[in-house]
């Protein structure tokens, strides 16, 4: 049969981003989905073998997604129609029942490996799908692990591999049950991060005949792919604004890529026109959010920013400071991840607030000693854990924390303008995803957290302590002020 020609676009970490905009000034359009629609129209026509991959991570962002728990989002994609679509950690945020009432009504495969019902060692999804395209045979798999999904530990039942070499192996468990059929070629869709895919591709068996790695999870932009082990490795960004774009021959003898071509195609209304009906599709569920959440809640003095989960930010100083003026703590520490948008204000509706912080969580109380939290500052804030991968968060008023990278350790750590001492009890304030992964991302179990005083659930509802104080507070503002410095 010879060589074939495949067009293979791919998008991660679309997170409901629905809409075109337009940069401060003027000029094109760029970004959204019917924009993005239009060109996979455009290749669609102009080319034979076109297949249209998503790595994770449909979900979140947006109001519309989380107004209607996903639903819409997947109905969205059901009009873009991808050929295949891996795991995100994010598909998992309205609940794995929930994630199974979304897989029935996509009207695309949903792919992954690793995700385990633990007391059945069923796999709870499609572990693979087998493309069938002009004589030839591709085969998509999945990967997450628990680094990128630890939302899943709140499911005693879900479980998945601990570590990198773990998942690769999983990945040679589908590559050896195939093996005797023809597959031609084979792609991993992952959602671990970019560093993390480049391990991944190091550990696996070059006789699995892995051909490339599509990810997503750190948001990474890309020049040209990274080959590590003989694998080709791809990722899009973020959002909208772009697609990445593999243009391959497939040699039937070999079963691996004869040659390839990758770009990074930004999408904009000079690439392509918009797709009208899905404009129109979309806005059918815009129309009934306006209604809904075009209400404003509060003004601020100016906007507000965060444009990096890894630092302070006016924004997350503002959010953190409601939490710990609300429920009594003296230190709050505010998932930063938790915080979806670059700039908020200063004029603030119900909607801009949901799009800003869309997870709704219980919030902890923990009295924990002075020692302890030393211990929590000194782990989150280390460099290796500042690289777009790693937790972060944001910090109340109170809190002065410096950390040197060049002696990797914390200098200081006050509260109310004292030293934190060692010996002394302090009252902190954790969301529940933050709770059940404190091992991981602040270096002490639950069962310590909760060594040292009472504990408590303060809220059941994080979100709703914030728009309460957001409503009771207008025109206040927030700068950086030095809650947290790294020399």
């Amino acid at each position: 049969m010879g060589t074939k020609k495949f067009t293979i676009l791919h998008s991660n970490d679309m997170h409901g981003d629905f809409f075109a905009e337009q940069a401060a000034g003027g000029g094109p359009l760029t970004g959204g989905l019917p924009l993005l629609s239009g060109y996979l129209n455009k290749v669609r026509a102009e080319e034979k073998n076109v297949i249209f991959a998503i790595a994770g991570d449909m979900l979140q962002g947006s109001i519309i997604d989380s107004d209607f728990k996903g639903v819409s989002t997947i109905e969205v994609m059901n009009y873009l129609a991808p050929d295949i679509v891996g795991l995100g950690n994010h598909e998992v945020d309205y609940g794995v029942p929930h994630l199974l009432f979304l897989e029935k009504i996509a009207n695309f495969p949903i792919v992954n490996a690793n995700i385990y019902i633990k007391p059945f060692n069923k796999r709870m999804m499609r572990p693979h799908y087998i493309i069938e395209k002009d004589g030839f045979e591709i085969l998509f798999t999945g990967i997450l692990t628990e680094k990128a999904l630890d939302a899943i530990k709140l499911d005693e039942l879900i479980g998945t591999f601990v570590d990198i070499h773990e998942a690769a192996e999983e990945v040679g468990c589908i590559c050896n049950a195939y093996r005797n059929d023809d597959i031609d070629l084979t792609v991993l869709l992952t959602h671990i991060g970019f560093e993390s895919d480049k391990e991944l591709a190091a550990a696996l068996d070059p006789a699995w005949g892995v051909d490339m790695i599509i990810g997503g999870h750190s948001h990474t932009l890309l020049n040209e792919p990274e080959v590590v082990n003989g694998v080709l490795i791809v990722q899009a960004g973020t959002g909208t604004n772009q697609i990445g774009r593999f243009d391959i021959e497939v040699d039937d003898e070999t079963n691996s890529i004869a040659n390839w071509k990758w770009q990074l195609i930004p999408i904009d209304e000079q690439l392509a026109e918009p797709d009208v009906k899905l404009t129109e599709f979309i806005d059918s569920f815009k129309d009934i959010v306006d209604r809904k959440y075009g209400v404003i809640i509060c003004k601020f003095t100016e906007a507000l920013t965060h444009p990096l989960r890894e630092a302070e930010s006016s924004l997350g100083n503002l959010l953190a400071d409601a939490m710990a003026e609300s429920l009594g703590l003296d230190v709050m520490l505010l998932g930063a991840g938790a915080v979806r948008v670059k700039s908020l204000g200063p004029t603030v509706t119900l909607m801009d607030f949901m799009g800003c912080f869309p997870y709704d969580d219980a919030v902890m109380r923990f009295t924990v000693t002075g020692a302890s939290l030393k211990k929590m500052f000194a782990h989150w804030m280390r460099k290796e854990n500042r690289d777009g991968e790693g937790e972060c968060y944001q910090v109340n008023g109170a809190v002065r924390a410096r950390y040197s990278d060049t002696e990797q350790r914390l200098l200081s750590l006050e509260i109310g303008g004292k030293p934190v001492d060692d010996e002394g009890t302090y009252t902190v304030g954790l969301q529940g995803y933050h709770v059940a992964n404190s091992a991981d991302y602040l270096d002490v179990s639950p069962e310590e957290l909760a060594a040292a005083g009472p504990s408590k659930v303060v809220t059941t509802s994080g979100k709703q302590v914030i728009d309460e104080w957001l409503r009771a507070h207008q025109n206040v503002g927030r700068v950086v002020e030095g809650r947290l410095t790294y020399g």
